[in-house]
């Protein structure tokens, strides 16, 4: 059971969330005070932490400063707060806190915030990849493929899908304290990749006038990204081949192997087997970096991340701008699931950049193709399924699978909530 400390002095709301909280599973220990709360959580062991900003003795940005300036760990923490502290949640955030709520919210947008950050692997609070099967399974192969530190890893997926977030969170699991060097191979001339992939002793060719580490060296004990691998000259293909085989380099003008400790993670949005039937790749260079792949689906296909992605984008483009606090109302809501995305997560991305910097107030300045249709379209009963099944998805990990209380959130029976997670292929990750 997650084990949950609450700092709150007012008695109705903090009754009102140890009940509700209580309900859905957690154990809570409330207290009314900030040097109360931090005296539990200095003597007490807490999974995650709701903290209050305004406290009557020592404000919530007290109490958390003391907490990372102590010896023992800071457990995930949410701050609760007024809108006129909203600065001090900002700073909050700087120091390390995992998120914010300002008053009045939902206690189920709290819980939904509490249990993104329960399911989170130890120590990388709130970095989960998404709430769609299909995430969370990639992020448990992650997992397992991090214990594996030297077996080379492909990621495959439409352009803007989000590979090297996957090959961060990768990095972040099996070294965070390690280097992790990107390189986009499509984007460097072909005169200079190869110096760039294996370094050069001084004089070799003109203008080398010293020795220089190449990025697999530049990565040391971390993780080298090499992106687009499948737009890589073929010249090239076989120096990398044996790199990758025998784990050492020759730089170029030098004749002393150098060995190559990083793992190597590449990534493409092109079929390689198709290039290798092509004679554009090397087969021998495929099958080498593709023992373990890693197969990234298109926004398109996992709906119910496009709006979860979206609020951690409005949530970061608060935390650098607070005074452009927007909000997704219903209307925007349903023309971001109905759109389908070409460009992936970067688009997503980019167009709610654009909605903030142009919206006013609370209001987003959605610029966004008409993705609806009329009752004729062909497509809009794949789109009105694709939404059902996001919110179906949604409510499903809100409530930790629990299939009768999902069941009521959504006013439906436990029947035919079964009857649609079949249909539509949901189950627990």
């Amino acid at each position: 059971m997650t084990r949950v400390c609450l700092i709150e002095d007012d008695p109705i709301m903090g009754e009102a969330l140890v009940q509700r909280l209580s309900l859905e599973g957690f154990e809570v220990a409330w207290y009314r005070s900030g040097r109360e709360g931090l005296r539990g959580l200095e003597r007490v062991g807490t999974d995650l932490a709701v903290i209050d900003v305004n406290l009557p003795d020592v404000s919530g940005l007290t109490l958390f400063e003391t907490l990372t300036q102590g010896p023992g760990p800071v457990p995930p923490s949410v701050f609760i707060t007024g809108y006129g502290t909203i600065e001090d949640a900002v700073r909050a955030l700087k120091l390390g806190a995992a998120d914010y709520l300002t008053k009045p919210f939902s206690p189920a947008a709290l819980i939904d915030k509490l249990r993104g950050l329960a399911v989170a692997p130890h120590g990388t609070a709130g970095e989960v990849l998404g709430i769609s099967a299909a995430m969370r399974r990639i992020e448990a192969e992650l997992q397992c493929i991090a214990q594996h530190g030297t077996t080379p890893v492909l990621i495959a997926g439409e352009s803007g899908v989000g590979k090297e977030v996957v090959a961060q969170r990768l990095h972040q699991i099996q070294c965070p304290q390690a280097p992790f060097v990107a390189v986009n191979c499509a984007a460097l001339p072909e005169t200079l990749i190869e110096a760039e992939l294996f370094g050069h002793e001084r004089g070799a060719f003109t203008g080398a006038e010293r020795r220089r580490a190449g990025v697999f060296e530049q990565a040391g004990d971390g993780m080298l990204f090499l992106d687009e691998i499948g737009d890589m000259p073929l010249a090239l293909q076989s120096r990398l081949l044996r790199v990758v085989q025998t784990r050492h380099l020759t730089r170029i003008g030098g004749s002393n192997p150098v060995a190559v400790r990083a793992r190597l993670v590449c990534a493409t949005h092109r079929d390689l087997e198709a290039l290798v039937r092509a004679g554009e790749f090397r087969e021998d260079l495929y099958y080498r970096v593709k023992v373990l792949e890693i197969s990234i689906p298109p926004l398109r296909e996992r709906p119910e991340d496009i709006l979860w992605l979206a609020e951690r984008f409005l949530a970061e483009h608060t935390q650098r701008f607070p005074q452009e606090r927007r909000m997704l109302g219903p209307a925007e809501r349903e023309r971001l699931v109905r759109y389908p995305w070409p460009g992936n997560v970067r688009e997503l991305h980019h167009c709610l950049e654009r909605a903030c910097i142009l919206g006013a107030g609370e209001r987003l300045a959605l610029d966004l193709p008409d993705a609806g249709g009329n009752e004729t379209d062909p497509s809009l009963k794949t789109r009105t399924q694709a939404e059902e099944r996001a919110a179906i998805q949604t409510a499903l990990s809100a409530h930790d699978y629990r299939i009768a209380e999902t069941a009521g959130s959504l006013g439906i029976s436990r029947k035919t909530l079964w009857q649609k997670m079949k249909r539509y292929g949901l189950s627990r990750p």
